[in-house]
């Protein structure tokens, strides 16, 4: 009678008892502290084999039994883990770092199969090893390669210095007649009358000058020919298509002669104060701002108004 008691009152406080068999099904158990007790056993028994393994008096055959023993622990580990986040119980496998060796390193396998201790120096299993060594060895120096590739390719590779010199000018002054052609033959498969047809919509191009002290050029003649590109759309033509004049280039001219007498000049759509560095302060006026903000703090704890 005793011993019933006994048994009955270590049931109702979760105690372990020692008839008790871990479920071959983690599904099937339902208790959220059960989980949590099955899983520390699964710990503790793969602790126990992971020391036995290293042992150098076992055969090789021994050492194959302890290793797979081992990794059927860790996939039943895995299966509580999941049964535990399933009861709403703690995530394990989040927190769970990468098994390492004695050594650091990590435990190589394939396919989630891990070898441990002397496992590794079995027939065949150590060849594997190199094997995969060297292949991450070679991965690793291709991915050096690649990255070192490009350190030393000249601006020309990324198309910096194709508008500079003679060749430069002659290609821009290409691209603008592709430009203005490409223009002109939308215009001439537009349908419908169209009362005002804008010329070619090109960005000003002024020149930059790296000398602080140069001056920038004049755009009132690039606006001027802005804004009498505009012209009425001629009507009539034969099968409903219009014609158009487009701008002549005059104010690109313009630009391309002042481009020709400054050496030192670059073209760019943003102005000279678009590009200079914004000012900062000095070390007096943050110290300043610094004892300002202090001081409307306190005044603001305290309740004092200024």
């Amino acid at each position: 009678m005793l011993y019933r008691f006994r048994e009955a009152q270590a049931a109702e406080l979760g105690l372990a008892q020692k008839t008790d068999r871990r479920p071959r099904v983690a599904s099937s158990c339902k208790d959220l502290r059960q989980c949590e007790r099955w899983r520390g056993e699964i710990l503790r028994e793969i602790s126990r084999k992971v020391s036995k393994i290293q042992d150098a008096g076992l055969t090789d055959y021994e050492v194959r039994d302890l290793n797979d023993q081992i990794n059927k622990l860790l996939r039943e580990k895995h299966h509580w883990e999941n049964q535990i986040v399933s009861l709403g119980g703690a995530n394990y496998k989040r927190a769970a770092g990468k098994i390492t060796d004695a050594d650091g390193r990590e435990i190589p396998g394939q396919r989630g199969y891990k070898y441990f201790g002397r496992a590794r120096d079995l027939p065949g299993v150590r060849e594997l090893f190199a094997s995969a060594k060297a292949d991450a060895d070679e991965l690793e120096s291709y991915k050096t390669v690649k990255v070192t590739m490009f350190d030393n390719a000249p601006p020309e590779y990324y198309g910096n210095a194709a508008e500079e010199g003679d060749a430069g000018r002659e290609l821009l002054e290409a691209e603008r007649k592709a430009e203005l052609a490409a223009w002109e033959e939308a215009l001439d498969n537009l349908d419908g009358d169209i009362d005002d047809i804008p010329s070619l919509p090109l960005p000003s191009r002024s020149i930059i000058s790296l000398a602080p002290s140069a001056p920038t050029p004049s755009t009132d003649a690039t606006a001027d020919a802005d804004a009498s590109g505009k012209r009425k759309a001629p009507g009539g033509a034969a099968g409903g298509k219009k014609k158009a004049k487009l701008l002549d280039g005059s104010a690109s001219d313009a630009a391309d002669a002042a481009a020709a007498t400054a050496p030192q000049g670059f073209e760019s759509v943003f102005d000279a104060d678009m590009l200079r560095p914004p000012q900062l302060l000095s070390a007096k006026e943050v110290e300043k701002a610094i004892v300002e903000r202090q001081k409307r703090m306190l005044l603001d704890e305290y309740g004092v108004e200024e």
